[in-house]
This record gives structure tokens, sequence and C-alpha cells, in this order.
């Protein structure tokens, strides 16, 4: 790691340790982190670290965003880290890629600042993983499109200020039919559900929208594209999802060890304990492989060769591991890894959901299956 990298992973620790660890909790308990949270992380320079600085991002590479969230995941802050990669690693993306010049003028910089939060709403009570299936529609109209229908599971809904929104523009026409609409909180229509309750990730703000003729100058990307534009971001929000994951196994693996090293049994550690030992081995080197494994899909990333089986191979196995360490990681802990108050817990349930958002873990099988196979 470069200096300036290895810089602004102890900046960022820093900042949890002062703006994070002490209210995480408090958040979790009241289901839903605050909205000057985001303006807080702005300031310090951990938004959208990667768009160039002219739309106000710091200028680095995909490296500095990736420690955000894999430091977020370690530190055991999975709702936040979940929010903080949909608004920094995916919606400013789009926008960087997709956007006209006012588009990305009017909204980049208010990202990095977090004066604006971002979200993306695909998945709808109907259509999860087969987008073609959506009913969400934008219907032509004088001057631009009006947007109606529904979607759920949306991250940032109750706090984001701009959302993509993609629609179907060509109801016959299948995944060809779909385009990309940057539709804003203020807009008329549109209209914001329930904070949605969840097992894990509590304080993690998941939402229902509704809209209900909303309009909307002109799309975000070529006009029934959408669903093209989708696949060739997917695999930057599937690679961060499985960063995310190996930042939860380290911090799970690491909390593990210093309790068994510290918790007696028949009069001796627990570390002492032949399970115990065989157990973390085998999960360190799990680890060890999956960690160079993502390291080598961040370098095809970066010089633009990451595919989407290649993403595809990287979100299924971390994801999997991590679901797989929390459970074994916690069964060490015995009793004390059922309550509520020891992190692992949180961990365990924070960890289930990583194996069906962003692509669900047998969906990601089908992706690599049909890579292999040819069809």
């Amino acid at each position: 790691m470069s200096q300036e990298l290895e810089l602004f992973r102890q900046s960022l620790h820093r900042f949890l340790d002062q703006e994070v660890a002490p209210h995480y909790h408090e958040w979790e308990e009241a289901g839903l982190i605050p909205r000057d949270v985001w303006k807080t992380l702005g300031r310090a320079g951990f938004l959208c670290v990667d768009m160039p600085i002219e739309y106000g991002g710091c200028g680095g590479d995909f490296n500095m965003s990736a420690i955000v969230v894999e430091i977020l995941s370690q530190r055991g802050y999975a709702a936040l880290a979940t929010n903080v990669s949909v608004h920094s690693d995916i919606v400013a993306p789009y926008i960087a890629h997709l956007g006209n010049e006012e588009q990305k003028s009017q909204w980049l910089p208010k990202l990095a600042s977090g004066d604006a939060v971002g979200a993306i709403a695909m998945t709808e009570p109907g259509a999860g993983s087969d987008l073609q299936a959506m009913k969400c529609q934008a219907k032509k109209v004088d001057g631009g499109y009006s947007i109606s229908g529904q979607k759920t599971f949306i991250t940032n809904g109750q706090h984001a200020d701009v959302c993509i929104v993609a629609a179907k523009t060509d109801v016959n026409a299948g995944a060809k039919g779909i385009s990309l609409f940057l539709l804003q909180k203020s807009d008329q229509g549109y209209d914001v559900g329930t904070n949605l309750k969840k097992i894990g990730q509590h304080s993690g703000d998941t939402s229902e929208l509704f809209f209900n003729e909303v309009f909307a100058k002109e799309p975000l990307g070529e006009l029934n594209k959408g669903f093209m534009h989708l696949m060739n971001e997917l695999p930057r929000e599937r690679l961060i999802l499985s960063i995310g994951a190996i930042g939860a196994c380290i911090g799970m693996l690491d909390m593990t060890v210093e309790y068994v090293k510290q918790r007696q049994i028949f009069g001796q550690a627990l570390s002492d304990l032949q399970n115990t030992r065989f157990v973390l081995a085998h999960l360190d080197t799990q680890l060890s492989v999956s960690q160079a494994f993502i390291q080598q899909c961040i370098g095809l990333y970066e010089n633009q060769q990451l595919t989407a089986a290649m993403a595809s191979k990287a979100k299924l196995s971390s994801t999997e591991l991590q679901c797989q360490l929390a459970d074994d990681c916690l069964q060490l802990f015995g009793g004390y890894g059922y309550m509520e108050e020891y992190p692992i817990a949180r961990a365990f349930l924070d960890a289930r959901v990583q194996r069906i958002y962003g692509g669900a873990s047998e969906v990601m099988k089908e992706i690599i299956a049909r890579d292999l196979i040819g069809k």
C-alpha cells in the first residue's frame, strides 16, 4: 500500500473513532442514521473519493473508495458501509459515466460534499433480479417523461435527495425498453414510504418509494439503453459488496481471536483447544484466498477489464464466506454470541443480506454458468 493510502486509512480510523463509534449503537437502536452524518462524512472527504476534483471529489483511484467501505465494514458499521457504498460507488459513478454536463455539475459536487444523498431504484415488489418484469413506466409527454410506479428495498430511500430510477419507456421491448431517470425528492409526485425494518443493518436507510406522474426532462444516459447501462455498472457494485464482505470478515475474525484467547473453559483458554485452533486456521486460510482474488478483481476493474462473470465470482465467494465465517465465529462465542451486546451477534445478522442484494447468490451462479458453458 502506498504511503498516501495508508495515511488515508489512518485518517478514516480517527474519524470513525470521533464521529461514529460513540453514536453507532444509538443509531442502531433508533433504526436510522441521522441525515447530518452525510455532511460530516462529506466535509471530512470520505464521500465520492474517486470522483474528479472538478466535481468535488478527491481525484483518487478506486482503491481509496474501496478503503472506505472495507474499514466501515471491518469496524462493524455494516449499515453505514451499505449506505455509503450505494451513494459513492453506485449512484455517483452512474451520474459521472452517463450524465450530461448539466446533470454532472448539478449533482456530483453535492454528492461529494454530503449536501445531497443518492439512491438507485431498480427493485419492485414483483421484480427483483428479473428487471425485465418491472412495472414502473415512463411515458413520453410534452417536454420530457412522466414516471409512475413503485420501488422497494431502496437503500438511502429516506434521506435521498436524488434517485436514479429504472423505468419502462417501451413496455413491449423487454430489457430493450428500460431507461434510467434522475428524480429529485422535491419533485411533485415523488413520495417516500416507511423506513423498512430489517433483521440486520437496523440503522440502514431502506425504504419504499412511490412515483405518481413525476416529470423528468430527459433520461440519464441513452433512451431504452437502461438495461445495458445497468449491466455495465453492476461489476463495480458487486466488487464493492465483495470488498465490504472481506472487511467484515477481517473484523469478525479479529474479535473472535481476541475472545478465544481470553475465554476460559475446562481450566484453559478456549484458544488452546484443538477445535478452536482448527476452525480459526481454516477461516483465516479461506479469508486469505478470498482477499487475493478480490485484489485481483480490483486490478481488473482499474484496467477496465472486470467482466460480469468475474465480478459475480467475487460477490458469490466473498459474501458466502462472510456468512459462513459469521456463523463459525459466533459459535465460538457460545451463548454470549447470541447476545446483542456482543458485536459478533450484530455482525452475524448484518451479514445475511449480503447474499441477496446486489444480485442473489443464485443469480451470481447463473451468470458464472452462462460464461462457463456459453449459454
